[in-house]
């Protein structure tokens, strides 16, 4: 048995490479979206919750 010749792990290390890849690609996307969120449109529950409940009692 020669150890050069032996592939049996090769699948196994390009499935973890190319998972990894995915996971930082999709941490990077999340801290920019986030970064977007925040910057632009911060999300406001509070005052939207009692525009609605306001809109509401209105009809």
């Amino acid at each position: 048995m020669n150890i050069f010749d032996d592939c049996k792990g090769q699948g196994a290390a390009e499935y973890i490479l190319l998972f990894g890849g995915v996971i930082v690609i999709a941490i990077a996307a999340l801290i920019i979206y986030n970064n977007y969120l925040q910057s632009t449109n911060p999300l406001r529950v509070d005052k939207d919750a009692s525009t609605v409940r306001n809109t509401m009692n209105k009809t």
